[in-house]
């Protein structure tokens, strides 16, 4: 009885000993169950004066043995706008960071700005490293450095106006409800971050003006290289089937994923969307799709653009000198052509009216050989026109017509440098389109420079001055 008693009590010590020993040793498997709290710090706050603010995560071992961190840095080091801080000990990296079984460490990120520092960017972006194991892993940092208007799923459910007082920023979405306008005036800024569409249901109003500094820029919240030049920095601008009376004047929609998407036509015979001296680049996808939905622009460039113009599924469109371009470049293959125009999508054939007056469509160093492309399917309403146009294909599109076509001749643009990510579609002395288009009534171009009264115009968004 004797004998058992000890060998129980050596059992309980050896397993005590055992437990012990395994509590003071570290667990090194890639497979330790390791929780971090958050892989984004966002910093929302808005600046006015000086800002300081904090933000934190855990490091959580979830393991019955001690864990050790390898690292834990701070990526932008001293020169970081975020300064950090480990259990409260301030630092830009820690080695050999050690957490008892089932513990944690706090891990604090403070970010310091001053709205008025020059050229200081939107977003002020910095990242934190861990690493232990073998594994790493990194929680990003996001704080916003200008002062701005910051919208997050902002709903317009009243009429409202935005005014060139600060930038704003579109976080989450913005909706513009049935029945209610948005007015954007000159020199508005809106950056769009990458997961918030702006999505039309009422109206959409921009009155921009010629002067560069007076037009209104939508564009991704990025604005640091190399992402500032990205297509598909944000998801574009949705007018969705009750959408009605949109007019964009002097707009430049840049590097969205669908930069002007639009489904229906509006009601009453108007059409939903009126783009007037508009620029569409560097979309990924599509500079304009339309589903069975009625556009009518002039003098706009759209250019390039995975799917330029995709107006499928019918519709009702009116573009008149009007450029539509893509250069194949590291950001854009070009594979599909500048225009499609169909009256067929879904299984279905309905009404198309399309006219395209005084407009180039072109494009190099991709995959297309037909940069027009025109489908019929059934027997609805097809009238697709072409008056004045340049153009590069290879088979003339059919069940159109067509008077005064210039085809595959080089517009002769003034500058273009895909490797410098430069592009001016104005035209050269000598461009088979000056002095080449019909006069539609349009005098002016997309500068707002004069174009001739009572002489021909030439072709394209630009008039040679």
């Amino acid at each position: 009885m004797l004998a058992m008693k000890i060998i129980g009590l050596l059992t309980i010590s050896l397993l005590l000993l055992y437990s012990s020993c395994r509590k003071d040793s570290f667990i090194t498997s890639g497979d330790a169950r390791v929780t971090i709290t958050s892989d984004t710090l966002k910093y929302d706050t808005l600046f006015v004066t000086m800002g300081s603010t904090y933000r934190s995560f855990k490091v959580i071992n979830e393991n019955n043995q001690k864990l050790r961190l390898s690292s834990l840095k701070l990526f932008g080091g001293a020169g970081s706008v975020y300064k950090m801080n480990v259990d409260g000990v301030s630092g830009t990296q820690f080695n050999n960071i050690e957490i008892e079984p089932n513990d944690s460490v706090y891990v604090f990120a403070q970010v310091n700005v001053n709205p008025s520092a020059a050229n200081l960017p939107f977003i002020l972006r910095d990242s934190i490293e861990i690493t232990y194991n073998g594994k790493r892993k990194v929680v990003q940092l996001e704080a916003w450095g200008q002062n701005a208007h910051f919208y997050r799923d902002k709903v317009i459910t009243a009429n409202e106006t935005w005014n060139n007082d600060l930038p704003y920023v579109i976080l989450g979405s913005l909706l513009v409800n049935t029945n209610q306008t948005l007015t954007i005036n000159k020199g508005c800024r809106i950056y769009v971050h990458a997961d918030a569409p702006i999505v039309v249901d009422g109206s959409l109003v921009v009155n921009g003006l010629k002067d560069t500094v007076d037009r209104v820029y939508f564009a991704g919240d990025r604005l640091d290289e190399p992402y500032k030049n990205y297509p598909a920095s944000w998801p574009g601008i949705f007018f969705r089937t009750t959408a009605k009376d949109n007019v964009l004047n002097y707009a430049v929609v840049k590097n969205a994923y669908q930069a002007l998407a639009l489904q229906n036509l509006q009601t009453g015979g108007n059409p939903k969307l009126i783009l007037n001296e508009c620029i569409i680049d560097n979309a990924y996808d599509a500079g304009i799709i339309s589903l069975n939905s009625s556009i009518r622009a002039r003098n706009s460039l759209i250019s390039n653009c995975g799917r330029n113009l995709y107006l499928v599924q019918g519709g009702n469109y009116q573009f008149t000198h009007c450029t539509v371009v893509t250069y194949a470049s590291s950001f854009i293959n070009h594979k599909d052509p500048v225009l499609t125009v169909s009256n067929f999508g879904n299984n279905t054939a309905l009404a198309l009216d399309a006219s395209f007056r005084n407009c180039i469509f072109w494009g190099e160093n991709g995959l297309v050989k037909d940069e027009v492309v025109v489908i019929k399917n059934g027997a609805t309403t097809f009238n697709v026109n072409f008056d004045y146009n340049l153009w590069k294909v290879e088979n003339t599109p059919t069940n159109i017509t067509s008077n005064n076509i210039i085809a595959n001749q080089s517009p002769l643009f003034d500058s273009i440098n895909t490797s410098k990510n430069y592009y001016s579609f104005r035209l050269q002395t000598g461009s088979p389109a000056i002095n080449k288009g019909g006069n539609f009534g349009v005098t002016s171009d997309l500068d707002g420079k004069p174009r001739p009264v009572g002489a021909a115009p030439d072709l394209g968004s630009y008039e040679k001055q």
